[in-house]
């Protein structure tokens, strides 16, 4: 094996299976999971550089670039087999899809975005046709939410395809919200409305299932068209956003839904150093949610608190705020924030008090 060195030459640029660069165990990366890893890399670099308002951490590192509005920067990686399975996902929609995921990060700062760049990785069962397809879905999105192709990439993979977005935004600074700024006392709300997504994946992955096993049947998708287009076309929630704007409120705290409402909530819970109370029957669902929910021998309320790619936005707001709230379009309070201390609490329909747990999607461990 040909080992490469640093320019220092003390360090071996790879390392063996089995070991680590001491010659001890090898640590899994699904021991540290995608947020274990985030924190590991983050506490190796400083932010040295006095345009850098906020790094690593939240939806998207903050820039000042020295005018009146702050400058978003995100980035984002789709992988076949782990983000999207192409059995079931038009490659249009694969292309909308990744560009509204990238705008709801954007929109998790209450900023507005302006331009995207698009790397893509593809093997050779990819046609040009294929390609343009693609593209005819990233063109619908940057269309409908005004924002502007400026650039990319394009390499071979060894398999399958693979999809990088890089976007910018922007916000006026006193327009910015951080996952860290909840307060008790704050009023936790969502956008939207939560669980269609998972339960459109779930109907999706069975209707492959039973295409494979029989392929002389052809899947009937017609009576689940709410659930099936949350999850192969989600829309990012730039309206709440402008809708928040108009009411003259800024969230306290943001984060956009994409690995599950619970997750998202411990974010917040993480940066804002506040626990929560969440409220089972002040979940948002659509019924076509409830009723297939049920059908799947599931609790309507576990879909909504752990189902991913929902891409609503949960934020808090102050007390004072939220009269100004209260009557936006569906916008829902579903908890508030208390003392730290005091616990993540998840209070069913029933009064009963359950610790809330984070068992939303989490990239690089186990899911089973």
């Amino acid at each position: 094996m040909e080992i490469s060195y640093l320019s220092d030459g003390a360090v071996p640029a790879v390392y063996l299976r089995g070991m680590d660069q001491d010659g001890g165990n090898r640590t899994e990366i699904g021991e540290l999971g995608e947020f274990g890893l985030i924190d590991r890399i983050a506490s190796q670099f400083q932010q040295p550089h006095a345009a850098v308002v906020r790094g690593i951490g939240d939806d998207a590192a903050v820039l000042q670039t020295g005018g009146d509005h702050y400058l978003l920067w995100s980035t984002d990686t789709l992988a076949e087999g782990i983000h999207f399975d192409l059995a079931y996902m038009p490659l249009r929609h694969l292309g909308f899809k990744a560009v509204a995921s990238n705008v709801s990060d954007i929109c998790a700062m209450n900023g507005k975005a302006t331009a995207i760049t698009v790397g893509l990785g593809l093997s050779n069962r990819f046609s040009v046709e294929a390609v343009d397809e693609l593209y005819s879905g990233i063109r619908l999105a940057c269309d409908r939410y005004g924002i502007a192709l400026v650039g990319g990439d394009t390499t071979a993979s060894p398999k399958g395809l693979v999809i990088h977005i890089g976007i910018v935004g922007q916000v006026a600074p006193d327009r910015i919200a951080y996952r860290s700024g909840a307060k008790p006392g704050d009023i936790l709300c969502v956008s939207g409305d939560l669980g269609a997504a998972y339960l459109g994946l779930q109907i999706l992955e069975r209707e492959k299932r039973i295409f494979l096993q029989h392929p002389e049947m052809q899947p009937d998708l017609s009576k689940f068209p709410y659930l099936i287009e949350r999850q192969l076309k989600p829309e990012a929630r730039v309206k709440t956003v402008e809708a928040l704007e108009k009411a003259g409120v800024v969230p306290s705290s943001m984060i956009d839904i994409s690995d599950g409402l619970s997750s998202e909530v411990f974010h917040l819970h993480r940066h804002s150093g506040v626990d929560f109370s969440v409220f089972e029957e002040k979940l948002p669902l659509d019924q076509s949610t409830y009723d297939q929910a049920l059908a799947f021998n599931l609790d309507p309320g576990t879909c909504a608190l752990n189902g991913g790619e929902d891409y609503e936005l949960l934020f808090t707001v102050r007390q004072e705020d939220w009269e100004k709230v209260v009557d936006l379009e569906g916008i829902t309070a579903i908890g508030y924030a208390t003392e730290a201390g005091m616990g993540m609490q998840y209070i069913s329909k029933a009064g009963n008090v359950h610790p809330l747990m984070a068992l939303g999607w989490q990239h690089g461990r186990s899911q089973d």
